[in-house]
């Protein structure tokens, strides 16, 4: 018998399915990890095919070295999957095979945990004489306790008792599989009466299609996902429910236990290796049938999938932007193919493409449009910040949002303030030569953070000293740039500085289990005010939150993007959703220096329908997604020269295709990126954009192009997040 094997190894001349003898003593099966002699070394793979006959001559082969796992850690679907994301993202196979074990698991770092145990030994009669007070203290204990207990348990009773016990056999010892479970704070079950708009989105998501659940903030989407998994569970099958963010999973992974216990299995990079490898295991093996996590959990070992359900479907954090670069959503719709199950997306401000395909019938459309509590959602006020700099008020909060804070501290409520910035200041600036600290290694502006007394860089995490004086003109005058998290607690501090103020960005939720922490916290907290970036503007629920402060609406509006309003709209729509969620009325309060924006006129109104038919038509006539396809094509490297003039020889191939496909490519240009380097690389890259009806033709002609050009790795985004 012979194995088809993938070399675990992330080189682009390995990327290909290499032959082995499987020796007569193993017993080897597809998705199974071995060892194998790879020219002198011995190298990890993935086995991906058992064939009676090989296509290379058998002489020439050399045979599989041993199993390292006694199972097949990589399931069929899994290796289907596999050869889906190759074709569909161009993605090296190791690349991908590794997406679906934990990373610690492949590197040998982690195994089961296993905890020394005593139980009573029920074939010896037990006879212990009248001093023997420790050792029958020891025997009653364990009989109140099923007969089991850990060395921790006994050790009050004093090693001397427990050794006696075991040298009498009348206790023996064994060794038990112990699990790392992730902490998670328990909530008690609800029992919530469904409205119609509910119960008829449950009665009519269950066919073999996808779904674009649009429901405002506060609708009871979540309950939603809950009664679908419930009934899914009911008929034998598994679910996986993806979030966007990790600080999104207390809130739910609390709801859910309450509701599933044991049956719920967390999958994120918050968890320690020990914590993910075991929820990992749990869902391998059945123990566990509903996977909850962010985007890696869509590659959750689990067979008989009865739904997957991706809930704020727009966030950008499902689109993978580090190798292996992929869609969360393709990757979903392949896996509900696969097991004949509905995939359900949804959001309250769903992204224009997804909205597209429903509108276009590719996507059933189900609507909650009101929210489940049967309130309005909270009024939003737009402030226009010029007129407060007219008035004199040059200050981070306008008075209006001062004063409704004054309430809120007044009538021991809750607010939020959202700006999604985090660090005290975006730059420090020289006010006399116009010197900019900057990263070394990246082409960007140091970050000041107050707190650390320390300028760092948020794309490769090196850290510098403070500006004191120019170390260009040695001027003392330094100016800071836009306010962050930091700076907006600092300033909130001293207006109120017997209030509970909180903040969660990046920086404050590095800890394990921080985000917990910080959202219980304020949870407790009356009054009290968090201080967040977009962390907090999704998924959260807290019903004493009566205020929302937008401090800088405009940040996200005038990127170079053409996503930019979308992302505003969404933004806005999102946190604005926080407030006012019980039965406390809410109110929002949005600062911004373009109030004639016509962005703020539909999120003012909460009009999804009608921003998008306005973004509909600015996408059409401008020929930009989801009309047409956009193709990036990113070359770094260390060596700027090699770089360039491996862009050069690409381009120079792919600028052909025009005469191929004439006006099918819209757009196309070589050019350096936004961010020319980061971490220590250079970075240039080639963007097309071309009509929809050619574009896997093109991508295809475009792949094997630079394929046959590039010794190296080359990155390709459909439809980038980030064009920085």
């Amino acid at each position: 018998m012979f194995a088809k094997v993938i070399i675990d190894q992330d080189a682009k001349a390995l990327d290909k399915i290499f032959e082995y003898i499987i020796p007569d003593n193993l017993d080897i099966d597809v998705g199974m990890r071995v060892y194998v002699p790879f020219g002198n070394r011995v190298l990890q793979g993935f086995v991906v095919g058992v064939e009676e006959t090989c296509e290379y001559d058998e002489n020439k082969l050399k045979k599989i070295i041993s199993k390292i796992d006694d199972f097949s850690a990589i399931k069929k679907e899994l290796l289907a999957l596999m050869e889906f994301m190759s074709k569909k993202n161009h993605l090296k196979l190791a690349s991908i095979l590794r997406l679906f074990i934990p990373a610690e698991m492949r590197e040998g770092k982690v195994k089961e945990l296993f905890e020394t145990h005593y139980i009573l030994n029920n074939d010896v009669e037990i006879n212990l004489s009248k001093n023997a007070i420790k050792q029958q203290s020891i025997v009653d204990f364990m009989k109140n306790n099923d007969y089991q207990a850990s060395s921790t348990q006994l050790s009050q009773f004093g090693y001397g008792a427990i050794k006696g016990l075991l040298d009498k056999n009348i206790i023996i010892k064994e060794k038990r599989e112990t699990k790392r479970t992730p902490f998670v704070i328990s909530s008690e079950r609800k029992n919530i009466k469904l409205n119609q708009s509910q119960i008829h989105a449950i009665e009519t998501m269950t066919e073999d299609k996808t779904y674009l659940l649009h429901g405002v903030t506060g609708s009871g989407k979540t309950e939603v996902y809950m009664n679908l998994i419930e009934k899914v569970l009911s008929n034998g099958k598994n679910a996986i429910m993806l979030v966007p963010e990790i600080s999104l999973t207390p809130q739910i992974m609390s709801n859910f236990k309450a509701r599933f216990g044991e049956a719920v299995a967390l999958l994120h990079s918050g968890l320690s290796a020990g914590e993910r490898f075991d929820e990992w295991k749990r869902l391998f093996s059945g123990e566990a049938r509903i996977a909850i996590g962010a985007r890696s959990a869509i590659f959750a070992p689990i067979e008989n999938i009865g739904v997957i359900i991706i809930d704020e479907e727009h966030e950008q954090s499902y689109i993978s932007e580090s190798n292996p670069r992929f869609d969360t959503h393709d990757v979903a719709q392949f896996r509900a193919r696969y097991n004949k199950c509905p995939l359900i997306l949804g959001s309250a401000t769903p992204s224009i493409e997804s909205y597209e395909k429903a509108k276009l019938g590719e996507y059933q459309l189900i609507e909650l449009p009101t929210r489940a509590n049967g309130k309005e959602l909270p009024k939003i006020q737009i402030i226009d910040m010029m007129n407060e700099i007219r008035t004199g008020n040059s200050g981070i909060f306008s008075n209006q949002l001062l004063a409704d804070l004054v309430n809120v501290v007044n009538n021991k409520k809750q607010a939020m303030i959202f700006i999604n910035r985090r660090g005290y200041s975006s730059f420090m600036r020289c006010r006399d030569c116009g010197y900019i600290a900057k990263c070394i290694d990246c082409d960007v502006s140091l970050v000041y953070h107050r707190e650390d007394n320390r300028l760092k860089c948020h794309y490769c995490g090196k850290q510098y000293k403070v500006l004191t004086r120019c170390p260009k003109c040695n001027s003392e005058n330094i100016k800071h740039g836009a306010v962050g998290t930091e700076q907006i607690v600092t300033k909130l501090k001293e207006y109120f500085p017997d209030v509970k103020i909180l903040r969660m960005d990046n920086d404050t939720t590095t800890i394990k289990n921080s985000h917990q922490k910080i959202l219980n916290e304020f949870k407790n907290s009356l009054p009290g005010i968090l201080v967040g970036t977009q962390m907090i503007a999704k998924g959260h629920d807290f019903e004493n939150v009566v205020l929302v402060g937008i401090v800088d609406a405009d940040q996200s509006l005038y990127h170079a993007d053409y996503r930019s309003t979308e992302r505003t709209f969404q933004l806005i729509t999102q946190v604005s959703g926080r407030a006012g969620r019980s039965e406390n009325e809410g109110k929002v309060v949005l600062q911004t220096y373009s109030p004639r924006h016509y962005v703020y006129k539909f999120a003012a109104n909460y009009d999804y329908k009608g921003f998008f038919r306005k973004e509909e038509n600015i996408r059409q006539t401008a020929q930009f997604p989801p009309f047409t396809r956009i193709l990036r094509i990113l070359f770094a490297d260390h060596d700027e020269n090699y770089v360039r003039e491996l862009l050069k020889v690409c381009y120079t191939e792919i600028e052909k295709l025009k005469e191929k496909y004439g006006d099918d490519i819209i757009y196309l240009d070589a050019m350096k990126s936004p961010i020319k380097r980061i971490q220590d690389k250079y970075r240039y890259q080639i963007m097309m954009r071309f009509k929809l009806d050619k574009a896997d033709e093109i991508e295809e002609d475009v792949f094997n192009i630079v394929d046959k050009s590039s010794k190296t790795s080359v990155f390709f985004e459909v439809n980038p997040q980030n064009l920085s």
